[in-house]
């Protein structure tokens, strides 16, 4: 059976450091994928690097929990904090998408201005994915399906990490992963019953070992991945200039960065017989 495999890399916009590895990692190594954080401070560097890499899949990653609004309209401020900055957890975020219509509204008018800041400087969006797997909370996914439909986006990433990678012989979990996988398990799989006509992939990997992607991690897929479709959720990045405060995610950057350009993992892709594909390929 033939397998493929979507190497992304989420946060594409968040700073130079970020879109310097994703260059790096895209045309010295195995990644296929980005999407682009459209209000972060390096976005607009991000899409002008991304018309520069044909070849690179480019989606949007849709943000409702970091930074200020794409939106300048009144009905987002249910999203926000004194300072204008989105202010809710993700808790908070997935309690009021579910109770309010208020809220969901907010939701629905900034996530469209969002796909529409990439749409309208000539990106046409491979898929839709989401910081913090928002777009899977049961109340916004029907928002972000509309959205694909208006946008002619084909894809939305399916968050489903099977049960499986949690355990032996797979890597060791980074902190909380084990529960954060199962979490988002059981809302992919809500979502499949919600709307399938844009899930693409049959797994989803990323999820349970967020924080701990290196080489052995891309031999364990090579090896005991068996699904004809997969897509691989990474963090590459350089640590000079990132914020410690924008992302948790610092110093393992550089480690993922080093492992999607590792001669090893090429070596694990090609012996696996993997074709290495974006969601614009499928």
């Amino acid at each position: 059976m033939d397998r493929r495999i979507i190497v992304n890399a989420d946060d594409f916009g968040l700073c130079e450091g970020v879109n310097r590895a994703v260059v790096q990692a895209h045309t010295s190594g195995v990644l296929t994928s980005a999407t682009i954080m459209a209000n972060m401070p390096s976005a607009e560097e991000a899409v002008q690097t991304a018309k520069q890499l044909p070849s690179l899949g480019v989606g949007v990653h849709l943000n409702l929990t970091e930074g200020p609004p794409i939106s300048k309209a009144d009905d987002v401020r249910p999203l926000l904090n004194a300072d204008g900055q989105f202010g809710c957890s993700v808790g908070k975020l997935s309690f009021f998408s579910l109770v309010s219509p208020k809220f969901r509204k907010a939701v629905k008018t900034e996530l469209a201005a969002q796909v529409q800041w990439v749409v309208e400087r000539g990106i046409k969006p491979t898929h839709l994915d989401s910081h913090k797997h928002i777009h899977s909370f049961p109340a916004i996914y029907p928002i972000v399906c509309g959205l694909a439909k208006r946008f002619g986006i084909v894809a939305i990433r399916w968050p489903f990490e099977p049960k499986e990678v949690s355990a032996m012989p797979w890597p060791l979990l980074s902190e909380g992963g084990r529960e954060r996988a199962r979490l988002v398990r059981i809302m992919a799989r809500i979502n499949r019953l919600q709307n399938s006509d844009f899930l693409k992939n049959d797994i989803f990997l990323g999820v349970a070992h967020t924080g701990k992607i290196d080489v052995s991690f891309f031999r364990t897929v090579a090896l005991y991945n068996s699904a004809a479709v997969a897509e691989i959720m990474t963090h590459p990045g350089f640590v000079e200039g990132m914020d410690n405060v924008r992302t948790r995610l610092v110093r393992q950057r550089k480690v993922e960065l080093d492992a999607l350009c590792s001669e090893k993992t090429k070596q694990y892709i090609r012996d696996a017989g993997i074709k290495l594909v974006h969601y614009g390929q499928i």
